[in-house]
């Protein structure tokens, strides 16, 4: 309260007034939309170092063209032919394309993050994403029945995409989690949907419950790892193996779950959110092998960390009248009283 040429005047109730009192102290409420694009440039940063590991520029089955080309087994024959072309296109000049494809990932990480470019560099990351979700990534096995999420499908690369629009600046009008502020309350909903009622699917498709399938997914994520590594996967295929069908169900079920969490109360999504990120982080190590990152063989660290991302994006924010702490309330206060 101050008292200026006889008027008594009380502290601002609203909580625009907060806020901007808050900023005239110099304390300013987080962008936490900001926040998941710096994360999401750290991602294709990572991933534009892994692009120049050494085996990205050996010709043959070894090497990187060797690893595209057996994305387009069991993709209809247009698709194979398309991803086979592009394959023998790394082959005849690996040094060429694998710099190349590095450069466009440091342009995408270090565009996001710089707020002048960080538009153009959202709407380059969606068509980057897609194209190598198509020719790196075979469109995530999905058509030929082996998009388990568990092993990483329908594809990590392809949640860079949706991250992307998710993430698009727009400004901040009390949204009750960040990928509801670019597209809608409503839509974000349809989209948390659709993204676990696909994952609940895929989990029972094709080779998704095949415990053979599912302890190879473990075996062939062997090569190269580290010692603890391999033990650990020492431990996951013969589970995987003997309950695989069961694990692969009882996923599915945790999926199906996860889609109506979106509708809980706060508290309740907090708790579904924070499960989603304890199952997802277990499935990185344990299933993925956190992507084959140790091995020196890896193009993208999979699906668990994007998945991390995309659940924290649906965290629960608090009340705008909580969003500018109250130290700085208290500031502000004192800042008028003193001038008066």
């Amino acid at each position: 309260m101050s008292i200026v040429e006889g008027k008594v005047s009380a502290p601002p109730k609203s909580a625009d007034g907060l806020r901007s009192r808050a900023l005239e102290v110099g304390r300013s409420p987080r962008d936490l939309q900001q926040s998941g694009r710096l994360i999401l440039a750290t991602a294709w940063l990572l991933d534009a170092v892994l692009q120049l590991q050494p085996f990205m520029f050996i010709r043959g089955p070894d090497g990187f063209s060797g690893m595209l080309a057996q994305t387009a087994a069991g993709n209809p024959s247009w698709i194979a032919h398309s991803i086979t072309w592009n394959a023998s296109m790394v082959d005849h000049h690996p040094v060429l394309t694998n710099s190349l494809f590095a450069t466009i990932q440091l342009c995408l990480g270090f565009g996001i993050a710089w707020r002048r470019t960080v538009r153009a560099a959202l709407v380059l990351s969606v068509a980057w994403s897609l194209a190598v979700w198509w020719f790196g990534e075979g469109l995530g096995a999905i058509l030929r029945g082996g998009a388990t999420p568990l092993g990483g499908g329908p594809g990590g690369v392809l949640f860079y995409a949706l991250i992307a629009v998710l993430l698009w600046p727009v400004p901040s009008k009390g949204e009750p989690y960040i990928a509801a502020r670019a597209v809608g309350k409503a839509a974000a909903r349809a989209i948390w949907m659709f993204v676990w009622m696909t994952f609940a699917v895929l989990s029972v498709v094709g080779s998704g419950r095949s415990p053979e399938a599912l302890r190879d997914l473990v075996v062939d994520m062997e090569r190269g790892e580290p010692g603890w590594m391999v033990r650990l996967d020492r431990l996951t295929e013969p589970f995987m193996f003997h309950h695989g069908a069961t694990t692969a169900v009882l996923f599915a079920i945790f999926c199906t779950a996860v889609a109506a969490g979106i509708y809980l109360p706060p508290r309740g999504a907090r708790v579904v959110l924070g499960l989603v990120m304890l199952v997802f982080a277990a499935i990185w190590i344990g299933l993925q092998n956190c992507g084959g990152v140790l091995t020196g063989t890896a193009t993208d660290p999979n699906s668990g960390p994007a998945i991390i991302l995309l659940a924290l994006m649906y965290w629960p924010l608090r009340d705008i009248h909580q969003a500018v702490p109250i130290a700085s309330h208290r500031a502000a206060w004192s800042t008028q009283g003193s001038a008066a």
